[in-house]
């Protein structure tokens, strides 16, 4: 009586499949469905020699996975994003950090530069809020500036995120993302093609960012330069059928010549934080009883740099950029303190970046 391969047998020669000399992407998605899985098709494919060091090498992989508590999804078995299978050339195999129940849920991109103003950081997060308190998972890249403040956004707001790494999943890139890269990989989930223990190589982030464009069923540009890798996932992600839309800024600011460029060929246009549920085809999140006020942060308590946004605005700023000018902070502690007191209903900010301090500050 021939005995059924276990799992743990199934997956390693689904992977060593994939690490066989000449089979990419391409020829391991054909090998999977003339043979019905990896696992199969390895066992036709390759010479003795061949084999053996795939084998090894697969068991490796696993071996390194589990040390870190990461699994592997393997293409054409159980958890595996069937949305990747939309790209011409989707990965053999995924390393997972985290939560990846997220993939099973809807999910919606933000992306854009790296070099994104106070303002871009604070639109990205109350969008990505949004989405979470509407039970939608947020996918972005965790990289500097846009990136980063979606991700926070939705973690904030209780929700899920994916981060999509280049390297591999238990190693920060940038490293100063460690923190956040940590928090991800507890309320969220860090995914990545790239093996274990890698750093990114050249070519891993257009690599990474068709694999942000499949995920997302909407992708939302904020703030995307000329030449901003976020308008390569943009594009791969109208390549894919996916609905891209962007938010728009003024004509005579470098951040915002991609994003209003693709406004420009029919991206569609974000007017309001609340239009991201709208073009994403959501219903807003249910309304729920008003929480008691936070307590208020004065310079006796609380974070120093909303203490900081506070005292600039009791000063006389009134506007966005004159109060990130004001307060001396970085970009990111500036966005991030900023929504928090937004949160918190001590400050309104309105559509034209004007601030205002509410009755609760």
């Amino acid at each position: 009586m021939k005995t059924r391969p276990s799992r743990n047998s199934e997956l390693r020669e689904g992977i060593a499949f994939a690490l066989l000399p000449r089979i990419g992407c391409a020829a391991f998605r054909e090998g999977v469905e003339r043979h019905g899985s990896a696992a199969a098709a390895f066992r036709f494919a390759g010479s003795d020699p061949d084999r053996t060091q795939a084998l090894g090498g697969a068991h490796e992989l696993i071996r390194r996975a589990n040390a870190a508590s990461a699994v592997i999804l393997l293409q054409g078995e159980a958890g595996y994003p069937e949305v990747l299978l939309d790209l011409p050339d989707p990965p053999s195999f995924l390393f997972a950090l985290g939560d990846s129940t997220l993939l099973a849920r809807r999910r919606v991109g933000i992306v854009g530069t790296r070099h994104s103003s106070a303002a871009g950081d604070r639109i990205a997060h109350e969008m990505a809020a949004t989405l979470a308190r509407a039970g939608v998972v947020v996918v972005s890249g965790m990289a500097f500036g846009i990136d980063a403040a979606a991700h926070r956004g939705a973690l904030d707001a209780g929700g899920g995120t994916i981060a999509v790494l280049g390297g591999g999943v238990d190693m920060p890139y940038p490293p100063a993302h460690a923190a956040l890269h940590e928090r991800i990989a507890r309320d969220g989930l860090v995914l990545s093609e790239a093996p274990m223990g890698s750093r990114p190589i050249k070519g891993a982030f257009p690599r990474r960012n068709r694999i942000i464009a499949a995920l997302s069923e909407t992708l939302i540009v904020v703030e995307a330069g000329d030449r901003s890798g976020a308008l390569i996932t943009s594009g791969l992600a109208l390549d894919l059928g996916r609905t891209v839309a962007s938010v728009p800024g003024p004509i005579d600011s470098p951040r915002h010549v991609g994003s209003n460029r693709i406004l420009f060929e029919g991206a569609s246009f974000i007017a309001r934080v609340e239009d991201v549920l709208s073009v994403s085809g959501i219903a807003a999140a249910p309304s729920r009883s008003p929480k008691p006020a936070e307590p208020r942060v004065d310079s006796d308590s609380g974070d120093e740099f909303q203490v900081a946004i506070l005292s600039a605005v009791r000063a006389g700023a009134s506007d966005v950029e004159d109060l990130a000018r004001s307060s001396r902070l970085s970009p990111r502690d500036f966005a991030t303190a900023l929504a928090t007191l937004e949160l918190h209903g001590q400050l309104l900010v309105n559509a034209a970046g004007a601030v205002t301090l509410t009755d609760h500050a």
